[in-house]
Parts: C-alpha cells; structure tokens; sequence
C-alpha cells in the first residue's frame, strides 16, 4: 500500500513542478552558438568608476560618478538590437509604472540609466530612444529619471568589466546576456537581476537595499512563488491556492515518509515475534 501512494504522490511533485522549473530555467536562457565572453561575472560588493566620462540625449558629457547620486538601475543595450533589448527595455517601462503604485517616487527614490555597450551608437540614438520610452510610462514620471548614455570603446570596456557584463560582437550584432545590475548611491553595485522579466516587489526590495548600500542576492524565484500580480487591483497578492498546494504536497509526503516507517517497524516486530 505504501508503495502505491508513494509513486502517486512522486508523480503529483513531478506535474506541478515541472512548470515552475521550466519557467525559472527560461530566466537564462542557453543559447546556441553564444560565445562564452557573453555572459555575467557578478561583481557584488565592487564599484564602477566614477571618472568615466558619458555623452547623454543631449551629447552633454556626464561623469558617472556625478550621476550615480542615488539608488540607480542600470540597463546595458545597444539601440539596434534585434533580440533581447526592445523586450528589456519594454519590461522596464513596465515596471516603472508599477513601482510608482508601490509609492517609489522615480528621480527621488531611484533613477534608471540606460548605457549603449555599440561605441557607435550615439545621443541621436539615445535620444530617439528616450522620447520614444519616456511616452509609454505615466503621466507626470520626470523625464530625468531615466537617462540613455553612449561612450567610446575605451570608457564602454572599463565600465561592462566593473560590472562583469561580458559582450562579444558578431558581426552588426552581440551575443550578451539580460540583466539589471543595481547600483547604491556611492556607485557600489548590490544586486543582479536577471532575465528580461522582473516582479516589482523584487525591484522596490532592491532600490531599498541599494539606498544603504547591501549587497544581497536576488529573490525572484521567491516572491514569483508566493505572489501573483493582480491586474485589476494593480498590486500583488499572495497566491494561497499555490502555497496551499505546496503544504498539501509536503503533508502528503511526511504522511507517506510515516507510512513506510511505521510498515517497517511492523515488520520488525512480526519478524521478531516469529523468531521468538
């Protein structure tokens, strides 16, 4: 009997997790024919340098350490990418509304800046690009909270290997990775997340811990688990039938764990009782 409702519960486990891994594997993806420079090499803890010289929307020259002067998400792109970019940067747009129903003021709060790692991309790039993005977020978002830099070779490479953001040109294009990399108001970075889809709790989590400068893992798998978003009351909710499911699950395996004990136990006894 134990051994019957143990495959049927092994077999529970596997269908309900099966989805859950499948979507957390998708966060990064393997791609085929990616070159190995492409990728992330996490540099918790360390900091960009603040002498790098940008050229802004405007072509103005900014010094990054004059910038990052408060919780910053930064977006490594180029602007004409024909994958991952558009999805990233859409997916930010996003977030920035929702962080604004989180009660996070964007320009006092946090700001986002949005590098180009293309050295020939340039500010007709980054302005082109910020007019169009600055008309998909609320009404009244201050423009100067989210800032499009490009640079040269030189200034693009020192920055991507403070960060351990790994690029490789393949011909007009790159293969690089997708992630928000956090940084604190002294430039010190605090966090990674990865992928190009991000929960808003997760984000709001991470401005606040860049705001005193903590250096701490992210918990996206987390918090996807235990929370879902509410479309309708545009805020999260905890996902009982989830986690219900998952106490069910659990019961039933201590109670299978139990059964297979207590047999064992049984067995002991009449094999004693027998010898006896």
């Amino acid at each position: 009997m134990v051994r019957p409702l143990t495959t049927i519960i092994t077999a529970i486990i596997c269908l309900i997790s099966a989805p859950v891994m499948a979507g957390t594997e998708s966060e990064q993806p393997q791609v085929a024919g990616v070159p190995s420079a492409a990728g992330i090499d996490e540099k918790l803890g360390e900091f960009v340098p603040g002498e790098l010289v940008f050229l802004d929307e405007s072509g103005d020259s900014l010094q990054l350490g004059n910038i990052v002067d408060r919780p910053t998400i930064v977006t490594l792109v180029y602007y004409n990418c024909p994958s991952v970019c558009r999805p990233l940067l859409n997916e930010v747009s996003d977030m920035l509304g929702k962080l604004l129903d989180l009660k996070m003021n964007p320009g006092e709060d946090y700001q986002v800046i949005t590098i180009s790692f293309d050295e020939f991309d340039g500010p007709d790039g980054s302005a082109r690009l910020k007019k169009e993005y600055v008309n998909l977020l609320p009404e009244g978002f201050p423009e100067d909270a989210w800032t499009f830099l490009t640079a040269d070779a030189a200034t693009i490479q020192k920055f991507t290997q403070s960060v351990g953001f790994g690029f490789q040109r393949a011909g007009d294009d790159f293969a690089h990775p997708t992630t928000l990399v956090m940084l604190s108001p002294k430039g010190k970075i605090t966090r990674y997340l990865y992928g190009a889809e991000y929960l808003p709790l997760d984000l709001k989590m991470a401005i606040y811990e860049a705001s005193g400068g903590q250096v701490g893992p992210t918990i996206a798998r987390m918090l996807k688990f235990c929370f879902s978003y509410d479309p309708e009351g545009r805020k999260y909710v905890l996902n009982l039938t989830r986690i219900v499911g998952t106490c069910m699950i659990l019961s039933l395996v201590g109670f299978a764990v139990f059964l297979r004990s207590a047999g064992r136990r049984r067995k002991g006894e009449v094999v004693q009782q027998d010898g006896e």
